[in-house]
């Protein structure tokens, strides 16, 4: 019986020493490679350092954002067992439930360290450098930050950054950046993302066992992108910031012989440097239900009825197609009576005796009428689209709005309706169906100011786009030139609030009705939209300009004040530069690292 006992024991032993060769075979021979990665990662971290930024200028080489030093806790996901998640988040002042869903996270290696908290000040670094035995794998990284040094002012244009999205991390481009790296998601952070971002750099440590850092083994040094300039100049945006008074509107100014964007502004706008410090579920929640909508780019992404603004095109198209002199003469008695409708003149008392030009300048409605009625719809579309309305203008900041120039056949296919001769009335003062952005007004103020040329919309300078020519008469220029003159300089002119003693200004306002007048006070939502375009000096324009204020009431005594701060503010601007010997253009970027007020007006 002990021998059947010794010989089962043998057979066991040796059974088992099998079993232990094929088992220390396969971990050293088909999986030696595998654990011999898994000990070596173990053992070394891998961490990618972010390159600085490139700097975003304006026109004249002002900085518009800078880079600082900034600071982060992250942890390696291998060491998370045993985690004390409540202390933790209590020492990075996070909701346990915050940092219970950072740490969930499924898209990153358990070697990869997951950023827990940024934008951590000196007292909070020291906090958690001093708690760091009490959680292996935290650490403290110094990042590049970036700094939008003009904060709300041009955000719209520059943009902001934020954690990659997953359309983002599939992209080529984008696969090497670390889930965590901040990328351009707005404006011309986002549009030239990969120019600005440059090369990451890499780091590879030693740690111990605890995951502390015991030697640098590799070092890759992180390159810096490249710069970017502007056509912008941050001038105009800083003096008129004050001027919207808490009011949602747009301002665009536009370099007449080439298309550059000088300047793109929309009311009210939101602080990029709150997205750069890391935006909490909470704020982001502000900002889109925000009721003043900060986040809508109103320059482009917004589409108003232009007012008397569109009456520039009516003049234009009537001379042009012959159907009105300059002497042409209307009676205005303060409105118009088509049968059972009237259809009034913003002066109720009337204007009395207009020639075109007097109708101009002070904006008389009936005068319009009688254009529009003369002109009919199809040519006054013709015009307007030939100006760059009813379609996108190419800019690539934001999804654009077309606007819209209205036909019978359209209204017959929206609405299901006849066009009626009084549509034609409404639409010749550019109300009713009619409706435009503010970009698009600034293009279409540009093209009338340098002659009839339409330009794309340039963020930079450069070769410019041309998109669209008007054979326009000389005597059609000159008309309308010294028409707008008068409605900024003349006495009964509707925009006295834009006169400049640094040049000679001309321009449009725009009263754009909201809702059908009523007597008394009107509350603030159903107030008139305020409108001004503007182009300066006339004889030589240098700058074009669009302004909107919504609910805004007069162009005149709202708008036309705002255009005037733009246009002194560029044309002081480039004044002083020229005297101080600079260059407005192709200069070498600098090497930085870190109606009268007092009437309603139409």
């Amino acid at each position: 019986m002990s021998q059947r006992r010794i010989r089962f024991g043998s057979w066991l032993m040796l059974l088992l020493f099998l079993v232990l060769s094929l088992r220390l075979w396969q971990l050293q021979v088909l999986d030696g490679d595998r654990y011999n990665r898994l000990s070596e990662e173990n053992r070394l971290r891998i961490i990618r350092t972010a390159a600085p930024r490139g700097i975003i200028y304006d026109r004249n080489g002002v900085p518009l954002v800078e880079n600082i030093p900034t600071f982060s806790a992250s942890i390696i996901p291998e060491n998370l067992k045993d985690l004390d998640t409540g202390r933790l988040s209590s020492l990075l002042g996070l909701r346990k439930e915050d940092l219970e869903e950072k740490l969930n996270r499924k898209d990153t290696s358990p070697f990869v360290p997951i950023r827990l908290r940024q934008g951590l000040t000196y007292q909070e670094v020291a906090r958690v450098e001093a708690s760091r035995s009490a959680f292996p794998g935290l650490s403290v990284e110094t990042e590049v930050g970036r700094h939008y040094a003009y904060g709300k002012i041009g955000a719209h244009v520059i943009g902001y950054l934020g954690k990659p999205t997953a359309s983002q991390m599939g992209d080529g481009g984008a696969r090497s950046v670390a889930p965590d790296l901040p990328l351009g998601q707005w404006g011309v952070e986002a549009l030239f993302d990969d120019k600005l971002r440059g090369s990451p750099g890499e780091r590879v440590i030693e740690v111990d066992a605890r995951g502390r850092e015991l030697r640098v083994l590799q070092q890759r040094k992180a390159l810096r992108g490249e710069d970017v300039r502007l056509a912008l100049d941050i001038g105009i945006q800083k003096a008129v910031e004050e001027t919207f008074g808490g009011k949602a509107g747009a301002l665009v100014a536009i370099k007449p012989t080439t298309g550059e964007v000088l300047a793109l502004e929309s009311f009210p706008s939101f602080d990029p440097n709150m997205f750069s410090a890391g935006l909490t579920p909470q704020q982001w929640k502000s900002l889109t239900e925000d009721r003043k909508h900060p986040m809508l780019n109103r320059a482009v992404q917004s589409q108003y009825p232009p007012g008397s603004t569109f009456k520039i095109i009516t003049a234009v198209a009537a001379l042009e197609e012959g159907v009105i002199s300059t002497d042409t003469k209307v009676f205005c008695t303060g409105g118009l009576d088509y049968g059972r409708w009237t259809f009034g003149c913003w002066r109720k008392g009337g204007h009395g005796m207009m020639d075109f030009h007097k109708a101009v300048v002070e904006s008389c409605d009936v005068y319009f009428y009688e254009v529009g009625k003369r002109l009919g719809i199809e040519r006054l579309y013709k015009y307007a689209t030939a100006f760059g309305l009813g379609r996108e203008t190419g800019l690539v900041l934001a999804k654009e709005k077309k606007g819209l120039v209205p036909t019978a056949e359209w209204k017959k296919d929206k609405r299901g309706l006849p066009w009626y001769l009084g549509d034609t009335f409404i639409s010749s003062i550019g109300q009713g169906f009619v409706s435009a952005t503010p970009i698009q007004m600034a293009l279409m103020t540009a093209a009338v100011a340098n002659g009839g040329t339409l330009y794309k919309p340039a963020l930079f300078e450069g070769e410019p786009v041309q998109t669209g020519k008007l054979a326009l008469k000389p005597a059609t220029i000159n008309f309308i030139k010294g028409a707008l003159s008068g409605v900024v300089n003349e006495p009964n002119g509707t925009a006295k609030g834009a006169r400049s003693s640094l040049a000679t200004v001309a321009g449009k306002t725009g009263t754009a009705q909201v809702a059908s007048k009523r007597k008394g006070s009107v509350p603030e939502k159903l107030m008139d939209h305020a409108w001004f375009v503007a182009f300066a000096p006339v004889n030589n324009p240098e700058i074009a300009v669009a302004v909107f204020v919504e609910h805004g009431g007069g162009g005149g005594a709202v708008a036309a004040p705002i255009a005037k701060k733009a246009i002194e503010a560029y044309l002081s601007g480039k004044n002083r530069h020229e005297e101080r010997g600079e260059q407005t253009s192709g200069q070498a970027l600098p090497t930085r690292e870190r109606e009268d007020g007092t009437g309603p007006g139409t």
